[in-house]
């Protein structure tokens, strides 16, 4: 069954949409336009978009990127609009991103993650991350980053 969107490399044209999705998402820690292309210039970078389908104007809808250099991934940002989630497309952008790590000799992943965002979380522990750490007052006060594992990769 299609599910009426599309994972695909992210390009140059897409970043304004994409730090427009950033915005609405991050308002205290988004990146900038700048942020974004410098990472896609990054050869140890990959980013990708989710794209809808025509009935949504082929709008991107989600996004995410990973660093990986030898043995070692880390998440550098995942984010979906907040009409698309529930969708399972954070799943599906996971799964991409750990196959791209795998398939460029990484063994092990690292993110971070709001202590707040419980569904992320939960997610995450789906697809078997363990909290190996924690950074207080991250993100703002009180709010902690999760600093989660998957190993193996």
């Amino acid at each position: 069954m299609d599910p009426g969107w599309r994972i695909r490399a992210m390009r140059w044209w897409d970043i304004d949409q994409v730090a427009a999705l950033e915005s609405v998402l991050f308002e205290q820690s988004r990146w900038s336009v700048e942020q974004f292309w410098s990472e896609l210039a990054q050869p140890t970078r990959t980013y990708v978009v989710v794209q809808a389908g025509p009935e949504q104007q082929g709008s991107i809808i989600a996004y995410a990127g990973i660093f990986v250099l030898g043995a070692e991934s880390d998440v550098q940002t995942i984010a979906v609009a907040p009409t698309a989630q529930g969708r399972g497309i954070g799943h599906a952008l996971m799964d991409h991103l750990m196959a791209t790590a795998r398939e460029q000799g990484a063994t092990q992943m690292l993110l971070e993650v709001r202590s707040d965002n419980g569904p992320a979380i939960a997610m995450y522990q789906a697809l078997d991350f363990e909290q190996i750490s924690i950074r207080r007052d991250y993100y703002a006060p009180g709010i902690d980053a999760c600093i989660m594992r998957r190993r193996p990769l």
